[in-house]
């Protein structure tokens, strides 16, 4: 009977021969989520005996992977920001440089909820409502709104909110940016389509072939998702309140000057794990 750690090291030698950037990482994390099994348990349990309907399921996942299926999704799920996210076809797989928003949305919901005591914030393109959801989770002066042109992302945001404990303050309404937003907001995030159109053809297959395209292409420039909201934005900003985004790596400068020339004055900016631009924080230019 094949062992825990035979398995593994067929995953590995798998995912060398096709090239696969992180082989080892890869094989880890598929095979322990395939069987259930923690990282620890990979680690310290190799002879354990794998039954045949688990080698075959295992098996099956490494084909998947080597048709540069994304691990993830494969499993059908990821951790993000502590918590688990279940994915699908309507969306994005939270990246952990997304954390960084999350890190700095928490801060100004923070703040907010200090100084009136709640807080309340609308996730523009919601996805998986990783960014809403995990905010919830830690603030629970808060509550959000989140937003999706994808009836399917918004069923996935509505199950990961139920999962993660946060859906009596978790609220989804379907349109387009601000289209399905009411009101006014302490804070408005989003993580928005910021790749240029032409460029999602050259994109690894994993991202190309299994993220949603809706969720990718920011068009001709990689900039319209922006304008969009910095359009709108001021007609749904409560006084004091904050607008978070991500960016691509080479837009902080653009999406500056798109915000200025709606009225809005970038005070925060913060780098990826890679010291990549990644987080953009605006106010309102104009005083009260």
């Amino acid at each position: 009977m094949t062992t825990l750690s035979a398995l593994y090291r067929k995953a590995v030698a798998a995912f060398e021969a096709k090239g696969l950037e992180t082989p080892a990482e890869d094989a880890r994390h598929l095979v322990s989520g395939v069987l259930g099994l923690s990282l620890t348990e990979m680690m310290t349990e190799g002879d354990r005996e794998i039954e045949p309907d688990e080698e075959a399921d295992v098996s099956a996942a490494i084909e998947r992977r080597l048709s540069r299926e994304p691990v993830y999704r494969i499993l059908g799920a990821r951790e993000f920001f502590g918590l688990d996210f279940i994915l699908s076809a309507d969306t994005l797989e939270p990246r952990p440089d997304t954390e960084i928003l999350v890190e700095q949305g928490l801060a100004i919901l923070e703040r907010t909820v200090r100084r009136k005591g709640s807080a309340r914030f609308v996730d523009l393109g919601t996805g998986t409502g990783a960014i809403a959801v995990a905010l919830l989770k830690n603030c629970a002066g808060a509550t959000a709104l989140a937003t999706d042109i994808a009836d399917g992302a918004l069923e996935t945001a509505r199950a990961n909110a139920l999962i993660n404990g946060v859906a009596d303050r978790f609220e989804t309404a379907r349109g387009p940016w601000f289209d399905a937003a009411k009101g006014r907001y302490d804070m408005i995030v989003s993580n928005p389509p910021y790749i240029v159109s032409d460029v999602i053809e050259t994109l690894a297959p994993e991202v190309r072939d299994h993220d949603p395209a809706l969720a990718l292409d920011g068009g001709k420039d990689g900039l319209d998702a922006y304008r969009a909201i910095a359009a709108k934005a001021s007609e749904h900003l409560a006084e004091n309140g904050v607008i978070a985004l991500e960016i691509g790596y080479d837009q902080k400068d653009t999406v500056t000057e798109i915000f200025s020339a709606e009225g809005f004055v970038l005070t925060d900016s913060h780098k990826d794990l890679g010291e990549n631009d990644r987080v953009v924080i605006f106010a309102s230019a104009r005083k009260s």
